[in-house]
């Protein structure tokens, strides 16, 4: 069992982070410099100048794009641990992988039946 007294020491060390954070946060304000010119102000971009809004919306396709990337790509972290136990999951292991990857043959299938991944239409 625990008790109240065995957490004084987590007690302790987050009053120690969060002084340090004020601390420094306050150390940076009062000593930091306070020149606000026109040009410090200016927007900066890769030393480019910019043009137009900066809130211009992206193609939806975009977005699609990098999600179908993550949810495709995120497979590799499931195949790597079967990879490495390969022998020792025997049958069912690769029989499970080929389901799996079926799967994923499937809605990828599925994915280009749509058109999603052709950019001009």
């Amino acid at each position: 069992m625990s008790t109240p007294t065995d957490y004084i020491a987590i007690f302790v060390q987050f009053l120690v982070a969060m002084g340090f954070v004020v601390t420094t946060m306050i150390v940076s304000h009062w000593a930091g410099p306070k020149r606000k010119t026109s040009d410090k102000l200016a927007v900066f971009e890769c030393g480019i100048e910019s043009e137009g809004n900066a809130r211009m919306p992206f193609s939806i396709r975009y977005f699609l794009t990098a999600i179908l990337f993550v949810l495709f790509d995120v497979e590799v972290v499931f195949m790597y641990p079967w990879a490495v136990n390969f022998r020792a999951l025997g049958t069912i292991g690769f029989v499970e992988m080929l389901l799996f990857v079926g799967t994923l043959l499937l809605g990828f299938a599925y994915i280009i039946k749509k058109g999603a991944l052709q950019w001009e239409k």
